[in-house]
C-alpha cells in the first residue's frame, strides 16, 4: 500500500465518513472476525471522523452467525442464509431504511464499504441463482445508501489501494463537504 501523505482538509472539524465496521477492526463478521484495514484507520483516520456501520449487527443478527449471500434477480436480490435458507431480505431492508434516515443527521461526506459483502458490497457482489452465480449486484445496505445519497462519494476498501483512486476519493469528499456548506 502507498505511504500516508494525503493533505488534511483546512477546516476546524474533520469530514465525516461512514465505514463498514469490520474495516475499522470491529469483530462483527459472520465468523466473529474483522477485516481491519490499517491504511484506512492509520492514514485516513487523522483526516476524517468515522461513523461505523454494520448492517448485520444493526438489524439484530448475532456474532458469530450463519453466512449469507444474495440470491435471485441481480436487480432485486434476496438476502438468504447459506445453510438454513432463511430469507432475511425484509428484515435487512427495514433496517436499511431506518439507518439511512438516521445517517441524514451525521453530515456524511463519504462512505467506504466492504467489498463483496451481501450487505455492504458496492458493485460486483455475486448474486446466485440455483447452483452458481447468476450475475452481480450491490449489497442491500450499499444500494439503500447510494439511492438515498446519490451524490455522496463512495468507495470499496479495495479500490483505496490505488493511489490515483484514493486521491480522487479524498478530493471528492472534501469537495462534497464544501458544496454542502
Amino acid at each position: 500500500m502507498a505511504p500516508c501523505n494525503p493533505e488534511p482538509e483546512p477546516a476546524a472539524a474533520p469530514s465525516v465518513i461512514g465505514v463498514s465496521s469490520c474495516l475499522l477492526g470491529e469483530q462483527v463478521r459472520y465468523d466473529g472476525g474483522h477485516k481491519h484495514d490499517r491504511y484506512l484507520t492509520g492514514c485516513l483516520g487523522p483526516l476524517f471522523r468515522f461513523v461505523s456501520v454494520c448492517p448485520e449487527v444493526g438489524c439484530g443478527l448475532s456474532i458469530p452467525r450463519e453466512a449469507m449471500r444474495l440470491e435471485g434477480d441481480p436487480a432485486a436480490p434476496r438476502l438468504v442464509t447459506t445453510q438454513s435458507r432463511i430469507d432475511l431480505t425484509g428484515r435487512m431492508q427495514a433496517w436499511c431504511r431506518m439507518k439511512v434516515r438516521e445517517l441524514e443527521g451525521e453530515d456524511l461526506c463519504g462512505f467506504i464499504f466492504k467489498r463483496s459483502s451481501p450487505s455492504c458490497g458496492l458493485v460486483q457482489v455475486p448474486v446466485y441463482d440455483g447452483g452458481g452465480a447468476a450475475g452481480s449486484g450491490s449489497g442491500l445496505f450499499a444500494a439503500a445508501l447510494t439511492a438515498r445519497f446519490p451524490l455522496l462519494p463512495v468507495a470499496e476498501e479495495g479500490r483505496l489501494g490505488d493511489q490515483g483512486f484514493r486521491e480522487e476519493f479524498i478530493e471528492r469528499v472534501f469537495t462534497y463537504r464544501r458544496l454542502k456548506a
